[in-house]
């Protein structure tokens, strides 16, 4: 993504609370018109939230900014009219077919041209064959391609997609990611929050939020560089058993499993090396140094978050 690409999203010190607790504290972003931006964190760490919040869904308490070059503060209701919001569950009529649907969703934004829009919606997202079928009797690949062709109806800038992909199956993830991908070489803007790491590599930049607090953001390969770890990989014997074991090393931060692997992680590399060539000689295990994955990153990330009201 060029640097001289217009921002789509630029916002900064945006603050949201309910009641006492403080859910989103001075977010700063910005997005370049066609980008593919993630946000990822743990549940309750404000990504639905600020992605409410940039889209005209929520007011913010404090803040600043424009999304789509309107004012995210005055101008809701205008900025709302060209973004798509895909939510996390399936929010559409199961006892309407699919036709239907979108001709009501057309209808709602009052589309004088709502039939061809129906239309090409329909043909665009490969649901012709479908039409008449009943989005209740829907799985969720299906769901999840019915609730995108809602978003896109009224031809947005911005799509605002809620883990859009939670409970579908890997093709179907594998799919709708393609044509985010086709979205995105057309112009149109994405944020998207998800849990899954294979997606969060798809995305062109990425954010990390933990207690409504960003603590990372840049390409994966910047925010792997960021956290400064060295990692290993190690297999053999009984290594996947070996969790607690490894996690008590001196320089050994993190543990996580890969399949029949365990990578151990920590920002000191020359006490991790020590400690791990003397395990693994001990235990007869093979080990390697590996590239720090993006989820060895983001499980650091998560690790050393802490709650600020806590």
């Amino acid at each position: 993504m060029a640097k001289d690409t217009p921002l789509a999203i630029d916002v900064r010190g945006l603050n949201k609370h309910f009641g006492a607790r403080h859910v989103v504290r001075d977010l700063a972003l910005q997005v370049r018109e066609g980008e593919i931006f993630g946000f990822l964190g743990p549940n309750g760490s404000g990504k639905t939230t600020s992605i409410r919040m940039i889209c005209g869904l929520l007011t913010p308490d404090s803040g600043a900014g424009s999304c789509l070059g309107l004012d995210v503060m005055r101008e809701s209701r205008e900025i709302k009219r060209q973004v798509g919001y895909m939510t996390q569950r399936f929010s559409l009529w199961e006892d309407l077919t699919i036709a239907e649907n979108l001709d009501f969703v057309a209808r709602m934004f009052g589309m004088p041209d709502r039939r061809e829009a129906v239309t090409r919606a329909l043909a665009d997202l490969g649901l012709e064959g479908r039409r008449n079928q009943l989005a209740g009797t829907l799985s969720g690949g299906w769901k999840q391609r019915l609730a995108l062709a809602a978003c896109l109806l009224h031809n947005p800038r911005l799509l605002l997609l809620d883990e859009p992909t939670a409970g579908v199956d890997p093709k179907a993830r594998r799919d709708f990611w393609e044509e985010i991908h086709r979205l995105s070489a057309a112009g149109i803007t994405v944020l998207v929050s998800t849990h899954y790491m294979d997606e969060a590599e798809r995305c062109h930049r990425l954010a990390y939020l933990a207690y409504g607090q960003m603590l990372a953001s840049g390409t994966g390969d910047e925010i792997i560089a960021g956290q400064r770890l060295s990692t290993w990989a190690i297999e053999g014997g009984d290594a996947p058993g070996l969790s607690e074991a490894l996690r008590a090393l001196d320089g050994v931060e993190q543990v996580a499993s890969f399949g029949t692997r365990l990578h151990a992680s920590g920002q000191d590399a020359a006490r991790l090396t020590a400690s791990l060539n003397a395990f693994c000689a001990e235990r007869h295990l093979q080990s390697e140094p590996v590239a720090p994955s993006l989820e060895d990153a983001f499980i650091h990330l998560m690790r050393t978050s802490t709650d600020p009201d806590a």
